[in-house]
């Protein structure tokens, strides 16, 4: 879904993300840009990212942020979005991998945005159990 059919997201978590707009490009590849609207801490954001890197043989997907909310914070920001597939066969491990410049000292680390994350990857888990 994060390479192909990101616009298919906010299906899995309206609460957090209302829509993923292509601005840039075509989904699926690299380079796509795309923009971001969520609700993170009780505010609406936007966050305009590119596709750096999708390996479709590590089953990982990279996104370098160019503009938005983070970036009133950030220097840089790049997620990381890997997924595993456990051993039983029945779903994956996710692992999401936040790499970051902080504008200076002042500012916290992105923990709420992590858990916003792990948040996310439940509602998209349940969402997909209950189409198989």
């Amino acid at each position: 879904m994060w390479c192909h059919r990101p616009h298919h997201v906010h299906h899995t978590s309206s609460e957090k993300v209302q829509g993923c707009d292509l601005h840039e490009g075509e989904f699926g590849t690299p380079g796509v840009v795309i923009c971001w609207r969520y609700v993170h801490d009780g505010k609406a954001k936007t966050a305009k990212q590119v596709v750096e890197v999708m390996d479709h043989e590590k089953k990982s997907i990279t996104f370098k942020m160019l503009e938005g909310d983070l970036m009133e914070e950030y220097k840089s920001f790049v997620i990381t979005i890997q997924t595993s597939p456990k051993s039983d066969g029945k779903g994956s491990i996710v692992h999401w991998t936040l790499d970051y410049e902080k504008l200076h000292e002042g500012i916290g680390h992105p923990e709420s945005l992590l858990q916003f994350f792990i948040e996310l990857t439940a509602d998209m888990a349940a969402h997909l159990r209950k189409e198989t």
